[in-house]
């Protein structure tokens, strides 16, 4: 009996179904075809056949478009249809760089004071942003990163905004910072309550505010052994803080009065453009919208790091600030580079939660670039969309030219 020929005892021990499978895979219609075709063109280009769906896909909804709004961009008219717009050449990139100062858009035609308006907008946010985004991340991830109680607790309450749709994340930002919102009426509750303890005659105010001084150091322990202090000096400190600020309170024999604040008028956090509020709030929304997907790569990275290094280092008696500083962020900077890349994208595109939340408002602060691209090309009478599509051409020119300039200076630093 030769080897391939199976036994007696392998066949009478064959079950039903394994039969079945046997003579399954031997017709199996999608097996049969992928075999063949493997043995025609080979098996090094068969990598090639799975990459050929994702490929069109991305051609289809990626590249075409892209292409497309290119040659709109020289384009004029207002019908959609690409054959019914007639060549303009540069006539649309005319009109919005036709501008006396692009540094001071407010002399500028409607279509450049729109453009450029949203473009320093844009600019300023980024600037903003991105590097608060990526300070607060990495020391997110650096936290999350060490051993704890709840981590994975901790990390999923970070990473949820990310999974919020934008405009339920602008909507509920909306509540609380409107006039009569959430924000307001907790400022308000507090001021109301400082004033009722400021209004205490001058002993009584004196033994509140330091008892209250007292609560705050003593329930501030934890930190104060974090930074080397003991409980009791801590304790003891408070104690005698407290006792002072009573005492000289209570002997000074003057009232409060003066720490009374005057009524409370709820702010327009995202109307009164003189006091910075609109911008200030687009910048934190967005931050605490995107905040975790950033946190999640940089905690990544920081995983990725051998611990070998930290055990070392431990053994030759490195701080833990030289750790961090000679160990975890150098090795830490491929990451942060993706981080920066994306980060800066992702923030000249933003659009939804600004949108929905101050509408580019009040007048133009917070008008963003895609907002000008899309209110000109979907908004109005008159759909320019040859501006709109030389708009978004400029825009990917001066995205192109920052993120080279940052892999640029990033990889010098990294050779030297």
């Amino acid at each position: 009996m030769s080897d391939r020929e199976p036994s007696a005892s392998s066949v009478a021990g064959e079950r039903p179904l394994d039969r079945i499978a046997a003579v399954w895979r031997r017709i199996d219609p999608v097996d049969f075809f992928f075999r063949t075709l493997q043995g025609r063109i080979g098996a090094k280009r068969m990598a090639w056949v799975f990459l050929v769906p994702n490929l069109v896909i991305f051609a289809t909804f990626a590249f075409w478009p892209m292409i497309l709004n290119f040659w709109m961009a020289f384009t004029g008219g207002t019908s959609a249809i690409l054959a019914e717009r007639p060549f303009v050449g540069l006539e649309n990139f005319r009109e919005i760089l036709d501008c006396p100062s692009w540094v001071d858009p407010r002399g500028c035609p409607v279509v450049g004071y729109s453009f450029w308006t949203g473009l320093w907008n844009t600019l300023f946010f980024a600037a903003v942003q991105v590097p608060v985004m990526i300070f607060v991340a990495t020391a997110t991830a650096l936290v999350l990163d060490r051993e704890m109680k709840g981590r994975g607790f901790w990390r999923a309450v970070y990473f949820y905004p990310v999974m919020l749709s934008p405009v339920v994340v602008a909507v509920i930002w909306d509540w609380i910072l409107k006039r009569r919102g959430i924000l307001n009426a907790l400022l308000g509750d507090l001021v109301d309550g400082w004033n009722a303890v400021a209004s205490l005659p001058a002993a009584a105010g004196a033994i509140v505010f330091a008892a209250t001084f007292l609560v705050v150091v003593l329930v501030g322990r934890p930190v104060a052994a974090r930074l080397g202090t003991a409980p009791a000096v801590a304790r003891r400190f408070a104690l005698v803080v407290g006792l002072v600020v009573a005492a000289v309170a209570t002997f000074a024999g003057r009232p409060w009065g003066f720490l009374v604040v005057d009524d409370f008028r709820p702010v327009n956090w995202l109307v009164d453009q003189r006091s910075g509020w609109p911008m200030f709030w687009a910048i934190f929304v967005y931050s605490w919208a995107h905040l975790g997907f950033y946190m999640l790569i940089l905690l990544a990275g920081l995983q990725a790091i051998p611990r070998d290094l930290y055990e070392a280092a431990e053994m030759d008696g490195t701080s833990k600030t030289r750790q961090l500083f000679r160990i975890t962020l150098p090795l830490l900077m491929p990451t942060m580079l993706v981080v920066v890349v994306l980060s800066l994208i992702r923030a000249f595109q933003v659009f939804d939660e600004i949108w929905v939340l101050t509408g580019g408002g009040p007048g133009q602060a917070t008008k963003m670039i895609v907002q000008h691209i899309y209110e000109t090309a979907f908004t109005g009478d008159a759909k320019r969309y040859g501006v709109a599509a030389a708009s978004s051409v400029l825009v990917a020119g001066v995205l192109l030219v920052l993120t080279l300039a940052q892999l640029f200076v990033t990889r010098r630093r990294a050779r030297g």
